[in-house]
């Protein structure tokens, strides 16, 4: 799916509302956006979707306040993943999705933390990039 025809069918009400600039009252997530797989109300995005372990965060389309595209990553065999920077209504309820193996039990209250962990890190990267430009 083309992630700009994707964010065409987003409400434009949720992205144009910041017009002049990205909004003071949101945070910054930038990915790859999918559709949710069973919620028209709700996408996915997955950040830094061709690192080692990338991080894929669930939210309701109605908390988008602004987009921004940046530029695409590429993959080793020289296809273009279109991202994107949204920002997320400051406040809002986000779901990190994080994978594991079935092996043993699982402690979730660790992979949180290692997932949370890993977000900031790679935001922080982003940032760090971004000023360096």
């Amino acid at each position: 799916m083309n992630t700009t025809n994707y964010l065409e069918m987003l409400p434009l009400n949720s992205i144009t509302k910041y017009a002049s600039g990205h909004p003071n009252d949101g945070v910054p997530f930038a990915g790859y956006p999918r559709a949710h797989p069973s919620d028209k109300l709700k996408f996915v995005l997955v950040n830094d979707p061709l690192g080692a372990e990338p991080i894929i965060l669930e939210f309701k389309l109605e908390d988008i306040l602004y987009m921004d595209e940046v530029p695409s990553a590429i993959t080793e065999e020289g296809e273009g993943v279109p991202l994107v920077k949204l920002w997320i209504k400051h406040g809002a309820m986000g779901v990190i999705l994080e994978p594991f193996e079935v092996n043993e039990p699982v402690k979730f209250v660790d992979k949180i933390k290692t997932a949370k962990e890993r977000l900031l890190q790679h935001q922080h990267r982003q940032n760090a990039a971004r000023v360096n430009l």
